[in-house]
């Protein structure tokens, strides 16, 4: 039974696993947002939490004129062991989050992986969800150039567009049929 046990192995041994959730870590900071699979996914939100919690309180902590906090730094740099993510967390994603309680990142399944069929899951920032504000926006604006047509407007348009295109194509065909004729007939009248 695993009453109480907490955490995934992974397939890896402590310093292995260590290692890999590190390495998860310091790729979630610098991009926001990596693709890996689900259960490295939610190990890796369960320590990239943590961190990030440590680095806001860490940043609301120094306030105005206050020197840094180099104990909370140099205890997230003994995990990632990267410089620029570690001041990539307490400059910029530690300030953009500051006043939200906790769930710092979210996973999204993204259904199985075509080579062993391992579920994959992509886990970002929340607060830096730049692909679906960009997606949002663009419904807007097709939305307002839409209002003056009406439904049945646009769908006679749309078939009008077909049957010109179709016209067009057939008309090539007919003209393409009546060279290659004249060509034979030249071509036999010649012979």
């Amino acid at each position: 039974m695993r009453h109480r046990i907490s955490g995934r192995k992974l397939g890896r041994t402590r310093s292995h696993r260590r290692a890999t959730l590190s390495a998860l870590s310091v790729s979630l900071i610098q991009h926001k947002k990596i693709r890996t699979t689900l259960a490295k996914a939610k190990e890796t939100r369960m320590v990239v939490e943590k961190l990030v919690t440590r680095a806001r309180r860490a940043v609301s902590h120094e306030g105005d004129g206050k020197p840094k906090d180099v104990h909370a730094r140099r205890e997230v740099f003994a995990f990632l062991r990267d410089r620029s993510a570690v001041s990539a967390l307490f400059d910029d994603i530690a300030l953009k989050v500051g006043t939200r309680p906790g769930g710092y990142t979210r996973v999204v399944k993204l259904g199985q992986r075509r080579g062993d069929g391992a579920e994959v899951a992509l886990i970002e920032f929340v607060d830096y969800n730049v692909g679906q504000a960009k997606s949002a926006a663009k419904p807007d604006k097709k939305a307002a150039k839409g209002q003056g047509k009406s439904e049945s407007k646009k769908k006679t348009s749309a078939k009008s567009k077909k049957k010109e295109t179709a016209g067009a194509k057939g008309g090539q065909k007919a003209e393409d049929s009546a060279a290659h004729e004249a060509e034979s007939k030249g071509k036999a009248g010649k012979s």
